[in-house]
Parts: C-alpha cells; sequence; structure tokens
C-alpha cells in the first residue's frame, strides 16, 4: 500500500529487502529519490505508517 501511494503521489518508490549494510534482519526497505524525503515522510504520518527510519545509502 506504502508503494502505491508514493507511487500515486508522483514519487519513484519500490518496495526491497533491507540493505545488508542497514540491518542483518529480512525485513522490507522502501527505495525512493532523497529529494523526495520530506513528501515520502508526509505520506506515511498521513496514512499512519510506522517507520523504522530513513537512510541515504551512497552506491
Amino acid at each position: 500500500m506504502f508503494e502505491r501511494t508514493c507511487r500515486s503521489s508522483g514519487i519513484e518508490a519500490r518496495i526491497a529487502p533491507v540493505p545488508r549494510k542497514l540491518s542483518s534482519s529480512c525485513g522490507l526497505a522502501c527505495e525512493f529519490p532523497c529529494d523526495k524525503r520530506a513528501e515520502v515522510e508526509a505520506i506515511a504520518i498521513s496514512k499512519k505508517i510506522s517507520v523504522a527510519g530513513y537512510h541515504e545509502i551512497d552506491e
């Protein structure tokens, strides 16, 4: 639902496994452009979606 909500707001987002450099658990993450962070945070708040954290990852 979160991925779909981001996309309907014009934000390129995709659900992916949490990168190993962040956690060794097998959780899920939502990847999106860093410049859209404020919009994504607002979406999470408005939809009451709990977010464990936001991280920028250089590749």
